[in-house]
C-alpha cells in the first residue's frame, strides 16, 4: 500500500507547477515592462507636446517632486510649452528667468503666428546665457532632469532644450575634522563634485591639468571625475584608472568606499592601497607628484592612486613648518606606529615565555601586580584591548558633545575599577593605554584601523608561541606588505625597491630646496630650478 508521503505527492505537484508557472509569468512580465521602458528611453522627441509629456510621465512616474510648469511661447496659445524639473535639485530663480524670457519673447510672432521660431533660434537668441543644449532623445532628457537640469518642450518642435539649472543646497566649506593641522589651509572638500574640482583648480592653474568625467551606477548615475596633469602623470596610469572604473557594473555608487573596494589591487589585504583624503592641499600635492585623483559626487572623500605605505605617516604640517620640525614629528609618528603595533605583543611575549629578558626589578614589579589576577596575561591583554576598542567605538558613534566624555571617562573608570577588582594588572593598563594613545598619533585614520586589526594576530601568536610566534606573524605581515602593489607601483616604495632619489621625503623631510625632483615614476621629474638653497648676502651687500 502507498505510504502517506506518497499519497500527498500528487496533490503537491500541481501546486508546485502552478507556483513555477506564476513565477515564470511574473519574470516574463518584468522583462516586457523593462523592454518597454528601454524602448521609450531610446525613442526621439516628437513635435506633439502631449506625446512627449506622456512619455516623460511613464518614465518618471507621478512623483511629487517632479514638477511640470506650463507656459505659452510669446503669450500665444498656438505654441504651448512645458518646463520639467525636479524640485530641490534645480534653481527656481533660473527657471523663473527662463519662463519670463519664453513668455515675452518675439513680439513679431504675435503679429505673424506663422513665424514659428526654430529650436536653434531659441537657443542662440533667447537662452544663450543659460547653458542650453539640444536634446533629441528621451534618454538624454530624462538624464538631464534627474541631474538637476530643466527640460523645455514646445509644441511643434521635434527636439527639446536642456537648460543647466543645477542649484541644490550644499554644505559650506569647512576644515576636515578627521585631518586636522596646526598650520596650513583650513578648507575641505564637500559633497559637490564641482566644488571639489574647483578647489584643485584654484591651487593648480596649469593648462595641462585635465579633469575627465564618467558616470558609474545604473540607477544612481553617479558622476566620477579623474584629475591629473597630462605631462607629469605616470605613463599608462590614467588608462589603467579608466579601465578599472569602466569595469564597474553596479546599480549604485553612494560613497567613495563603494568604488575603492572595486578598483583596489589587493582586496583581501588589511593595508590600504588607495589613499583617501578630504583636504584639497593633499590632493593638489599628489597630482603635482604625478598621481591621479578620483572625485566622486555626493562625498567629500577623494581617492588618490597610486599610494605608498609611508604616505600614511606623513602630515601636511611636515611641509608647512621648517624641515627639522617636520622631520622630528615625523619620527615621533614612526615611533607611535611601532608602539601601537607591537607593544602589547612584546609585553605578553616577555611575561609569558621570556622572563630572563626582563630586568629583575621590573620583573618583580610586574609579578607583584599580577599576584591577584586570575587570568593568563594573553587573556588579560585581549580583554583590555577589546574594552578599549568598545569604548572608542561607542565614543565615535555617540553625539559629539557626549561621545568624547564617554570614551575618556569610561576608560578611566573601567580601567581603575578593573585594577581594584583584581581582573587586570596596573602594568597591563599602562601598556594598553600607551598603545591606544600611540594609534591616535597616526594621521591617517584608515591606516590606523589596519594596524589595530594586525595587532590581534600578533598578540595571539605571541601569547601562544612566544618570540617564535611573534617573529613568524610579524615577518609574514612584512612580506605581504612588500608583495602588494598599488596601480603598478610597489606599496613599500621607495624603500623596496630602493630608490635613492626618493629618500629625501620618506623617513625624514629634507629641506624644500633639496627636493628638486618629483618621484621616480613621474614623467616630468624636474620640480624646481637648480641652486634654490638660500644664501646669506655678503656684509654691506
Amino acid at each position: 500500500m502507498p505510504t502517506s508521503e506518497q499519497a500527498k505527492q500528487p496533490e503537491n505537484q500541481p501546486e508546485e507547477k502552478q507556483s513555477e508557472e506564476k513565477q515564470s509569468e511574473e519574470k516574463q512580465s518584468e522583462k516586457q515592462t523593462s523592454a518597454k521602458l528601454q524602448e521609450r528611453l531610446d525613442a526621439p522627441f516628437t513635435a506633439r507636446l502631449a506625446d512627449n509629456i506622456e512619455a516623460i510621465d511613464a518614465l518618471l512616474g507621478k512623483s511629487t517632486d517632479i514638477l511640470q510648469r506650463d507656459f505659452k511661447l510669446c503669450g500665444s496659445a498656438a505654441y504651448p510649452g512645458v518646463c520639467c524639473y525636479i524640485d530641490g535639485l534645480a534653481d527656481t530663480t533660473v527657471i523663473e528667468a527662463i519662463l519670463k524670457a519664453l513668455i515675452v519673447f518675439g513680439s513679431d510672432l504675435e503679429r505673424d503666428p506663422a513665424q514659428m521660431p526654430t529650436a536653434d533660434e531659441i537657443r542662440t537668441t533667447l537662452l544663450i546665457n543659460s547653458g542650453v543644449k539640444a536634446c533629441r532623445r528621451m534618454r538624454d532628457g530624462i538624464g538631464g532632469i534627474v541631474s538637476g537640469d530643466t527640460l523645455v518642450l514646445i509644441q511643434g518642435l521635434d527636439e527639446a532644450m536642456l537648460v543647466s539649472t543645477k542649484g541644490w543646497k550644499d554644505r559650506g566649506v569647512e576644515e576636515p575634522s578627521s585631518e586636522n593641522n596646526v598650520r596650513g589651509p583650513r578648507d575641505g572638500f564637500t559633497e559637490s563634485i564641482r566644488t571639489n574640482t574647483a578647489h584643485v583648480r584654484r591651487r593648480i592653474r596649469d593648462p595641462q591639468l585635465r579633469i575627465d568625467a564618467t558616470v558609474i551606477g545604473t540607477r544612481t548615475q553617479t558622476d566620477v571625475n579623474i584629475a591629473y596633469i597630462q605631462d607629469v602623470v605616470k605613463e599608462g596610469l590614467v588608462e589603467e584608472v579608466r579601465s578599472r572604473l569602466d569595469r564597474i557594473k553596479v546599480d549604485a555608487i553612494l560613497e567613495s568606499g563603494n568604488i575603492e573596494e572595486l578598483i583596489e589591487d589587493s582586496p583581501f589585504s588589511p593595508f590600504n592601497t588607495i589613499q583617501i583624503t578630504e583636504r584639497p592641499d593633499k590632493v593638489s600635492s599628489a597630482i603635482l607628484e604625478g598621481r591621479v585623483a578620483i572625485f566622486i559626487d555626493n562625498t567629500p572623500v577623494v581617492l588618490i592612486v597610486p599610494t605608498f605605505f609611508w604616505q600614511f605617516i606623513q602630515a601636511p604640517d611636515d611641509y608647512y613648518n621648517r624641515y627639522w620640525v617636520g622631520s622630528f614629528f615625523r619620527c615621533i609618528r614612526y615611533l607611535a606606529l611601532i608602539i601601537s603595533l607591537v607593544l602589547p605583543s612584546i609585553y605578553v611575549m616577555l611575561v609569558s615565555f621570556h622572563h630572563e629578558m626582563i630586568p629583575t626589578a621590573l620583573a618583580l614589579t610586574i609579578a607583584s601586580g599580577r599576584e591577584v589576577v586570575p587570568f593568563p596575561v594573553l587573556v588579560e591583554a585581549i580583554m583590555l584591548e577589546l574594552a578599549f576598542e568598545l569604548m572608542r567605538e561607542a565614543g565615535l558613534r555617540m553625539p559629539k558633545p557626549i561621545g568624547q566624555a564617554v570614551s575618556i571617562v569610561g576608560s578611566l573608570i573601567i580601567g581603575q575599577a578593573a585594577v581594584q577588582a583584581g581582573l587586570v594588572s596596573p602594568f597591563m593598563v599602562i601598556v594598553v593605554a600607551i598603545t591606544e594613545i600611540s594609534s591616535f598619533a597616526i594621521p591617517s585614520y584608515s591606516s590606523s584601523l589596519a594596524l589595530r586589526m594586525i595587532r590581534f594576530p600578533l598578540l595571539i601568536a605571541s601569547g601562544f608561541f612566544g618570540l617564535l610566534g611573534f617573529a613568524t606573524v610579524f615577518f609574514a605581515v612584512l612580506l605581504h606588505a612588500l608583495s602588494i602593489r598599488s596601480f603598478g607601483e610597489s606599496y613599500m616604495a621607495p624603500a623596496s625597491p630602493f630608490r635613492p632619489s626618493d629618500q629625501r621625503d620618506m623617513l625624514l623631510r629634507m629641506p624644500a630646496w633639496m627636493q628638486n625632483n618629483r618621484p621616480d615614476f613621474a614623467q616630468d621629474k624636474q620640480r624646481m630650478g637648480d641652486q634654490q638653497k638660500p644664501h646669506t648676502p655678503p656684509e654691506g651687500g
